[in-house]
């Protein structure tokens, strides 16, 4: 991202509190105030709004409730603790319908009246995998009546059950409208500068999660073969170094926002991955995890000194996961090849096929995989083939005697928690296997209850009346992972 695109973002914000109303013209207009823009602002603001999005409370809230970290002091040492309130909420749902879907329905209406369905395709899959996210989160939440405020000032919450088909139903259209290769949108698109084909894949990795949300384990085995294929094609956000502009969102919370709020010491993906931890540790003997250790984790913090923390450094010889310019992950290959080993599995397409590909991700790692160049280091990571001996009763990953196919499962739950740190991927993972016995089992930080949802802004309870009368409570699952 440009140094414009904060501008943009805030423009953007601006404009949706009057998203579908009529405007009225030539009346005193204030050229620093916008009320209207064109359809290639709005369509890139959107991005830059989903970005903001994806990075916020979906990823620092899931870091310190999924293992990943911990909350040391300040707001996340109370909210790690789970002592949080429906208003610490509010920021985060303003973004995702707000600063994110009221502007999608706006990019979306402007692309359909220029008849250019490549931007309509694409932003059809933003807003999709927008509201995938709040679902997945929050649980039910308003998607169809959000596109027409002026009908509807009070959109009904949708259930799972509907809203979910809805979305899928909206990837599909999406892909069809890419298909079309009607209308450009070139470098006003962030992500992938227009690239139709990465767009599609994307698509069809986010579809194959939500029907994984679903149990719907065929149908996402199918939809993930059709998916980011390859790690050049994942989508990420992209990030440079000019301070409260287009840094990582997480370096900036992380050193300067909230300095020390969250470390890792103790926590329960860095002790997987520490090879110190010789009691916890998930190497093997073709496994070596130092080099994913050090990528996500320092040692002795330079925002926590003494204690681990996450690696936020941006130096030339070290640029950790959450360097001031470092990509945030949002739909990866990573995530698709890991759906491809789980669903074949649960689909009934067998052990083998399974393990294949597994095995396809571990050669990817073995190749260096996404770690950052500065941490490719000879001798630090080793991903060698796992064969099916090393998943029979007494193999190196079934040390305790489980039937094999449940051994590959759990390695592969585990491989994906590991890959999905700093993600709320990761959460959606631990809260949809909680009750299997095989995936992560973490220990709550506080009482002896895990968190199972977002809870819903106070700001909509109070001002609509078709929010829920009666409000879940955090400790209460959504629908889907119960």
């Amino acid at each position: 991202m440009k140094l414009r695109y904060k501008a943009i973002f805030a423009v953007l914000i601006g404009l949706t509190s009057s998203a579908c109303e009529s405007l009225v013209s030539d009346m005193n207009q204030d050229p620093n105030n916008p009320t209207d823009a064109s359809a290639e602002y709005i369509f890139t603001g959107t991005q830059v709004a989903h970005i903001a999005s994806q990075e916020g409370m979906a990823s620092r809230l899931t870091i310190v409730w999924t293992g990943y970290g911990f909350g040391a002091f300040q707001q996340f040492g109370t909210w790690g603790q789970y002592q949080i309130t429906a208003a610490n909420f509010d920021d985060d749902w303003n973004l995702f319908f707000t600063g994110t879907n009221k502007n999608a329905v706006r990019a979306l209406d402007k692309a359909n009246q220029l008849g250019n369905r490549v931007m309509a395709g694409i932003t059809k899959i933003i807003q999709a995998h927008n509201i995938s996210t709040a679902t997945e989160l929050w649980g039910d939440v308003p998607f169809t009546e959000t596109a027409n405020t002026t009908k509807y000032p009070n959109p009904r919450f949708e259930t799972q059950a509907e809203l979910i088909p809805k979305l899928i139903a909206q990837l599909n259209d999406g892909i069809t409208d890419l298909e079309s290769g009607i209308g450009t949108v070139g470098t006003k698109d962030l992500f992938f500068a227009g690239d139709l084909t990465k767009w599609k894949q994307v698509a069809n990795t986010l579809k194959a999660r939500l029907y994984t949300d679903l149990k719907q384990y065929n149908e996402a085995y199918t939809a993930a073969l059709a998916g980011v294929s390859t790690y050049t094609n994942s989508m990420y956000s992209t990030h440079g170094t000019t301070a409260s502009a287009n840094e990582n969102q997480n370096y900036s919370f992380l050193t300067n926002i909230r300095a020390g709020s969250i470390t890792a010491e103790g926590s329960y993906n860095a002790e997987l991955l520490n090879p110190a931890k010789t009691a916890t540790y998930r190497g093997n003997a073709k496994t070596n995890e130092t080099a994913r250790f050090k990528f996500y984790y320092l040692e002795n913090g330079v925002n926590a000194p003494g204690v681990i923390e996450p690696n936020t450094l941006t130096t030339t010889t070290n640029r950790g996961f959450f360097a001031r310019d470092a990509s945030f992950p949002l739909v990866t290959y990573q995530e698709n090849i890991l759906t491809l080993a789980e669903m074949a599995l649960r689909s009934g397409k067998g052990f083998d096929a399974a393990l294949a590909h597994l095995n396809t991700y571990r050669s990817f790692l073995n190749s260096g995989g996404y770690l950052h160049a500065t941490y490719k280091v000879a001798g630090t990571y080793k991903y060698d083939p796992y064969v099916a001996a090393d998943f029979a009763a007494g193999g190196i990953e079934n040390k305790d005697g489980i039937a094999a196919d449940k051994a590959l499962l759990r390695e592969i739950l585990e491989e994906r928690y590991v890959t999905f740190y700093g993600q709320h991927m990761g959460w959606n993972d631990e809260r949809r296997t909680r009750a299997e016995g095989l995936g992560v089992k973490l220990k709550p930080n506080n009482g002896s209850q895990l968190p199972g949802r977002f809870i819903y802004s106070q700001n909509e309870l109070n001002s609509n009346p078709n929010s829920p009368r009666s409000a879940p409570s955090l400790f209460e699952s959504v629908t889907i992972f119960k």
